[in-house]
């Protein structure tokens, strides 16, 4: 049985997360009853009938259909060409990509940061942590969890970069150093939801049922960075992406810090110190590019920009909220967590680490995508100038995570 889905939608950067259609459906099956086991004569067993499928239809119409990409979907936009490009740098990938990984027994754990089960002490230390929690701003556990959401969404991320042509896991246990590089990747990323996940879970201070809920609608809703199965533009959105999470994180520590958490404040330095080895390597695979083929990669980088880099969590929602990633997104803000000046901020960066203002001997085409990529660091920190100057009122909106406590965004 065909069963068509809600078109509801989010279009970046406006991060509005539209309301969802009356016609939503639910997949569960209408409860109905056989007419044989009501005891009571046949119309009124039709009409109880009638009465509960009528109730359960409703339902199914109330039924919230969590958000999806709105935009034209483009795939396999590589050209054979640039796919030869990749096989001939798995050695490369081996000798410079994968060394940006750690073994596993040197690795931290998530465990290495929280109360030990196993300890006679266990309670204590899990009343030391809430005690240093009850210390914190409900603001700053907005965007704590916020970032914990989106490390929690890592299956997605997985999924994307086995999108991308040339470079993904064709069997799921591939040897490829591509393959290789995406598996230990997410292995490591996944510890930090873990992490930050636990900590608030014992800390006290947030809703974790709600918090469990924005989490799955998020994995369930996906995400499509228009990379288009083009590793080019994957891997140019994954060095963005990579830089703002070790922002993001850095900041969080430094704020736990200026609340007197020193633990929190070393979990979420911990973190960053990952997220900026992991964009070390996405960063190092762009520079290759660029040196193999400068021409296809500032194209590839001006056509990124051109469609911006949207959030990896941009369709988050909690089952509540449908301007959920907004209202997040303008906590961070405030707090200057995570801003648009950020947004200029790593692209600059990228600019320079790539050297994109000395490439030469581009096409005409590349010479118009080189000016422009350059010329976008300052002309987005004006436009985000006049945007603040517009900025409206501050408002307070209730937040499920904090049971419904109302946040200023």
């Amino acid at each position: 049985m065909a069963l068509r889905l809600n078109s509801t939608v989010n279009t970046f950067p406006s991060h509005q997360l539209m309301p969802s259609s009356s016609k939503s459906r639910s997949f569960r099956s209408p409860r109905i009853f056989m007419a044989s086991t009501l005891h009571s004569d046949s119309s009124k067993s039709v009409s109880f009938i009638l009465f509960l499928f009528a109730g359960e239809t409703e339902k199914m119409k109330k039924t919230y259909c969590p958000p999806r990409e709105s935009h034209v979907q483009v795939t396999h936009s590589m050209s054979p060409e640039h796919l030869e490009i990749f096989s001939s740098l798995e050695e490369w990938a081996d000798d410079n990509i994968l060394v940006h990984l750690k073994p596993v027994e040197k690795c931290w754990q998530a465990q290495d940061f929280l109360p030990a089960p196993e300890s006679e002490g266990f309670y204590e230390q899990v009343n030391e942590l809430r005690e240093r929690a009850k210390e914190i701003p409900d603001d700053y556990f907005v965007v704590l969890v916020g970032d914990m959401i989106t490390e929690e969404a890592l299956p997605t991320y997985q999924t994307m970069l086995n999108t991308l042509d040339g470079v993904r896991d064709e069997t799921g246990a591939s040897l490829t150093s591509w393959a290789r590089w995406t598996r230990a990747w997410t292995a490591e990323e996944n510890r930090h939801g873990d992490l930050l996940n636990k900590y608030l879970y014992l800390s006290g201070r947030v809703d974790m049922k709600q918090i469990e809920k924005t989490i799955q609608y998020l994995i369930g809703s996906g995400m499509d960075p228009k990379t288009e199965n083009n590793p080019y533009l994957g891997f140019i959105y994954t060095s963005f992406q990579e830089r703002a999470t070790f922002i993001s994180h850095g900041n969080t520590a430094r704020h736990a810090k200026e609340h007197g958490d020193l633990k929190l404040a070393q979990i979420c330095g911990t973190i960053a110190s990952d997220e900026k080895r992991h964009e070390t390597a996405y960063t190092k695979i762009v520079e290759k590019l660029f040196e193999i083929d400068p021409n296809g990669t500032v194209l590839a980088l001006a056509d990124m920009m051109k469609k911006k880099i949207s959030m990896p969590a941009h369709l988050m929602y909690d089952g509540q909220d449908d301007n959920l990633f907004e209202h997040f997104s303008a906590v961070a803000q405030r707090l200057e967590v995570y801003t648009a000046k950020d947004y200029a901020d790593i692209l600059e960066f990228l600019v320079g680490r790539w050297k994109v203002e000395e490439l030469s001997g581009l096409s005409g085409e590349g010479r118009r995508a080189q000016d422009f990529i350059c010329g976008l660091p300052p002309r987005i920190r004006r436009l985000e100038e006049r945007a603040q100057g517009r900025a409206k009122k501050s408002s307070s909106v209730p937040f499920s995570w904090l049971f419904g406590r109302e946040i200023v965004v």
